[in-house]
């Protein structure tokens, strides 16, 4: 074979195998609606930019004084041109250091922030209070949009899927983190 049949076969120069960012899902779930809930999704709308929807509670927990259906957390989308810079915030604030569980078989980076003003650019306001977040980036290729038609949706097959070792060789390589709890 030449070289442009091996650079071919082994992904670099098809542009269906380049990995890319789908979105990014913010999630901050507090377990209590209200005020808190309010001011919750001031904080997440202040670091997105994106106006963030409520979730409600899928059941009723008596211990902690939840009802069926009561709005209960908060939840962002994040896709396009803002993604690259709130991840690089947020990786920021765990100071680019990421453990190697954070990542699934699937493509997808999970991590939790305990303290939204850790992230740089935040200020703590005492009227808001302090709150953790949930982030989950989900990494895809070209052609995932197959999988999520309305019309005949089709698969996705295993050699196309983002698996756990791309997805944390594309962190690394974009946003320069290291693992934790890996020896290299």
């Amino acid at each position: 074979m030449s070289a442009g049949a091996d650079a071919a076969s082994s992904g670099e120069l098809n542009p269906m195998r380049q990995i890319r960012i789908g979105k990014v899902i913010v999630n901050m779930g507090l377990g209590e609606g209200g005020e808190k809930l309010e001011k919750a999704m001031t904080v997440l709308e202040s670091l997105t930019g994106v106006k963030p929807c409520p979730r409600k509670a899928k059941k009723a927990i008596r211990e902690f004084g939840v009802r069926k259906g009561e709005n209960i957390a908060c939840i962002a989308t994040l896709r396009g041109d803002s993604v690259d810079e709130f991840i690089k915030r947020a990786f920021e604030s765990l100071k680019n250091k990421i453990k190697e569980s954070c990542f699934d078989d699937y493509g997808n980076v999970s991590f939790g922030i305990k303290e939204h003003i850790n992230m740089p650019g935040t200020k703590y306001d005492p009227r808001l209070g302090i709150y953790g977040m949930n982030v989950c980036i989900v990494l895809e290729r070209p052609g995932y949009r197959v999988a999520r038609r309305g019309n005949h949706p089709g698969k996705i097959g295993a050699e196309h899927r983002v698996n756990k070792e791309e997805s944390i060789a594309f962190i690394k390589e974009r946003f320069g983190i290291t693992l934790i709890g890996k020896e290299e």
